[in-house]
């Protein structure tokens, strides 16, 4: 080869930045509860309000959290053995993690044959979500599903969140985002670019009670409903139900005179009683203390309630 010919170096690849990533607890396959048809739930970790009631309590923290189930651990010693830390020790009631050592490494979860130890919260792409939402697109267009974005409380990962849904939306998947409405404005308004619908969460209506029961006040929240009507956007409202909590009937019907005057069409609500299932994931959590014991809505006071919304021209209906 004549040195005329001789070929440049070439420049290494350029390498593009990497993928974001979100921390997500649980991709929930076949949901029939969380929007229209049959649904992929994807339940991001981190949540901003404290409820009393909250049935993903692995949802809340925004780290990632181990779990772990008693009846299902054969004491075999292999989480042990796999500890880096020496944080775990067996012992005759099954194992005993010391959360001083524990760096949550993930390597007990990873060897553990019975899932008696299991990681909520895993840092995931949006390409490694969006390849296990395109296997369930036969169910999405056969039933006229889509995908939930649910948490914890999504909005608070906006970054993350709004790449979700554009690459969705290229897809042609329903979006659906279940939130609290407790963010700026700014970024639900973003969000509400790239969604088909909202689940609004609406806990109750005086603020005083609103922060003994979540950790925060109101007014943000009521205030982003408002302009989230008023901006068009597809609502359905849900409304955790708990007795002596918040199903007595003032609160019902300042609710019901609340959502009867948001823009746009009569909005559909969802009525969601009480249940315990969250007492079993904190003791997997190692935190069974910080459970509150509620009680759900009797029937009766189910029945006033869908009639106070019915005299505001509101249907309301248990589940969904």
């Amino acid at each position: 080869m004549m040195p005329s010919e001789v070929e440049p170096p070439r420049e290494p690849p350029r390498q593009g930045p990497p993928p974001r990533q979100g921390l997500v607890f649980d991709i929930k396959r076949y949901a029939i509860n969380d929007g229209p048809g049959i649904r992929a739930v994807v339940f991001l970790k981190g949540c901003n309000l404290q409820c009393a009631w909250c049935h993903n309590p692995e949802g809340i923290s925004a780290s990632p959290e181990k779990m772990y189930t008693p009846a299902k651990c054969i004491k075999c010693g292999t989480c042990v053995n796999a500890c880096p830390e020496q944080a775990i020790t067996l012992q005759s009631d099954g194992i005993h993690t010391n959360a001083d050592l524990c760096t949550i490494c993930c390597k007990c979860a990873e060897v553990c044959p019975t899932k008696a130890i299991e990681m909520s919260g895993i840092l995931m792409s949006v390409p490694e979500i969006m390849e296990i939402l395109e296997k369930e697109r036969v169910f999405f267009d056969q039933s006229g599903g889509g995908v939930t974005f649910s948490g914890g409380e999504p909005l608070i990962h906006p970054a993350f969140l709004l790449e979700l849904l554009i690459a969705c939306g290229q897809k042609g998947f329903h979006r659906a985002v279940d939130t609290a409405g407790n963010v700026s404005t700014e970024t639900l308004m973003e969000v509400a670019r790239h969604t088909d619908l909202f689940l609004y969460d609406l806990k109750m209506m005086d603020s005083g009670l609103h922060e003994k029961r979540t950790g925060v006040r109101n007014e943000k929240i009521l205030s982003n409903l408002n302009v989230l009507a008023d901006s068009g956007a597809h609502i359905i409202i849900r409304i955790p139900l708990i007795a002596e909590v918040n199903d007595f009937k003032e609160n019902i019907r300042q609710s019901a005179e609340f959502i009867s005057n948001l823009a746009g069409e009569k909005k559909e609500v969802h009525l969601l009683p009480y249940h315990q299932i969250a007492q079993n994931k904190y003791f997997k959590l190692g935190r069974p203390d910080d459970f509150t014991l509620l009680s759900a809505p009797d029937e009766e006071n189910l029945a006033s309630a869908i009639k106070i919304f019915k005299e505001y021209g509101i249907n309301a209906t248990v589940g969904g």
